[in-house]
C-alpha cells in the first residue's frame, strides 16, 4: 500500500536530535530553538517568531494577544480544520463563516465585507494547499474597518504571494510542523509569526506561562514573576533540533515535493483537458509550495468510488475537511453568512493524492496509472 503520507526524514535528523539530548538544556528555547527562530525571522523578514508545540497553540497564543472575548466575532472560511476556529471559540468568540472560491478553495475575499459587523474583531484567512489568499484585498478591508488579520498558514511553509513569503502580510500568522506538512519538528510543532511589533513583548510573556521569564534571562529584570495570563507554549529542544535539521535541508525537500506535484499535474492533464476532473489552480501572483496535490471529481458518489478503487489498487488517497458550519460544534459556535455556493459542493468533490518527501517516482507513476484506469473504466 502506498501511504497517503510519511513524515519527511532526510537522514540528518539523528545527529541533531542526539546532540540536543546530550546538551544541558532539554526544555524550551534552547540553542536549537533560537537557531530555528532566527532562521525563520531571516527567511520571512519579520520582527519576531516564536516556536510553539503546534500550530493550534500558535493560534491560541494569537487569540489571547488580540484580547478576544465573549461577544467578539471572527471571520474565516468554513472549509478548514477545527484548529482554525477552536482558539477563538475558547475565548468566547462567535465564528462567522463565509464561502470559498472554487478555484483555490480559499476564503472568497469578495464576500468578507458583507460579513463584517460592529462586533467583528478579526479575519482569519486560511491558505489552502499552500496557495495564498488574496492578502491585498483582505488587508485593505482590515485597514478600512480597523480589524486584525491572523493568517492560518499551517500549509503554507515556503509559499509566496507577490514575491513575499506567505505569513508576512497579516498582523500575525501561524505555521504547522505536523508530520503531514512539508517539514516537521518530529510529528508535531508550530510557529507564531509576529509582524506587528506591538505584540512581541506580551507574546513572550504569555508563552512563558504569563511570566516575564524571557526578560529575566536577557538581564532586563533582576527576578521574574507572574505578570499576565499565559500558558506553556514552548516545544522541547528535541523538537527544535529535529526541525533545524530539516530547515538545513529545505531546498532538497522542496525540490522532491515539487517534482512529484509536477508529475501528477502532467500525468493527469489529459483528464483535465477532457473536463473529466479539475486540477489545482495556482493564481499568477501565488507560488506553489507543493504541500498538497488534489483533484476534483464530478460529485460525492464518484469520489467515494475513486477512493475505493485506489485503495483496491494499493493507493491510500483521502478526502479533506468536512465544512465546519455543517458540524454540531460549528452550528453551536458559529453562523454561515451568505450563500453556501461552493464550500459544500467543492469539498465533496476533492480527493488528495499521496505526496511526501520519501515517495518514489515509481509510486507516483502507480498512483497516476490507477487514476487513469479508474476514469477509463468510467468513460467506457
Amino acid at each position: 500500500m502506498i501511504p497517503f503520507n510519511t513524515p519527511p526524514y532526510t537522514g540528518d535528523e539523528d545527529q541533531f536530535v542526539l546532540d540536543a539530548m546530550r546538551g544541558a538544556k532539554l526544555c524550551g528555547d534552547g540553542p536549537y530553538a533560537l537557531k530555528c527562530q532566527k532562521w525563520f525571522e531571516q527567511q520571512l523578514g519579520c520582527p519576531k517568531t516564536l516556536l510553539t508545540p503546534s500550530c493550534t497553540h500558535a493560534l491560541e497564543l494569537a487569540s489571547i494577544l488580540l484580547d478576544i472575548e465573549p461577544g467578539d466575532e471572527v471571520i474565516m472560511p468554513s472549509y478548514t480544520f477545527v484548529s482554525t476556529a477552536n482558539p477563538f471559540v475558547l475565548r468566547g468568540a462567535k465564528i462567522v463563516f463565509v464561502d470559498i472560491r472554487p478555484d483555490t478553495m480559499n476564503i472568497n475575499e469578495g464576500l468578507i465585507e458583507s460579513a463584517i459587523t460592529k462586533k467583528t474583531k478579526a479575519i482569519v484567512p486560511v491558505h489552502y494547499a499552500g496557495v495564498s489568499c488574496d492578502m491585498d484585498a483582505i488587508m485593505q478591508l482590515a485597514d478600512k474597518y480597523n480589524l486584525f488579520v491572523i493568517e492560518d498558514a499551517a500549509q503554507a511553509f515556503y509559499a509566496f504571494y507577490k514575491n513575499t513569503p506567505v505569513g508576512t502580510r497579516g498582523h500575525m500568522a501561524a505555521f504547522s510542523f505536523h508530520e503531514t506538512k512539508n517539514i516537521t519538528s518530529g510529528g508535531e510543532g508550530g510557529l507564531l509569526v509576529i509582524n506587528d511589533e506591538r505584540f512581541i513583548h506580551r507574546a513572550e510573556i504569555i508563552r512563558e506561562k504569563g511570566t516575564n521569564r524571557s526578560q529575566f534571562f536577557r538581564g532586563m529584570v533582576d527576578k521574574y514573576t507572574w505578570v499576565d495570563v499565559g500558558s506553556s507554549y514552548l516545544p522541547s529542544e528535541i523538537q527544535a533540533a529535529y526541525l533545524y535539521s530539516q530547515l538545513l535541508n529545505v531546498e532538497k525537500i522542496q525540490t522532491k515535493r515539487k517534482d512529484i506535484w509536477n508529475k501528477y499535474h502532467k500525468g493527469l492533464q489529459t483528464l483535465a483537458e477532457r473536463n473529466v476532473i479539475t486540477l489545482p489552480t495556482i493564481p499568477e501572483e501565488c507560488s506553489n509550495n507543493a504541500h498538497m496535490f488534489y483533484l476534483k471529481v464530478s460529485n460525492l458518489d464518484q469520489r467515494s468510488q475513486l477512493l475505493s478503487y485506489l485503495k483496491d489498487c494499493g493507493v491510500l488517497a483521502v478526502f479533506h475537511y468536512v465544512p465546519l458550519h455543517s458540524s454540531m460544534a460549528g452550528k453551536s459556535f458559529g453562523d454561515f453568512v451568505g450563500n453556501d455556493d461552493f464550500t459544500t459542493t467543492e469539498s465533496d468533490r476533492l480527493v488528495r493524492l499521496p505526496l511526501y518527501y520519501g515517495m518514489s517516482s515509481d509510486d507516483c507513476k502507480k498512483v497516476i496509472r490507477a487514476v487513469l484506469d479508474f476514469f477509463s473504466q468510467q468513460i467506457t
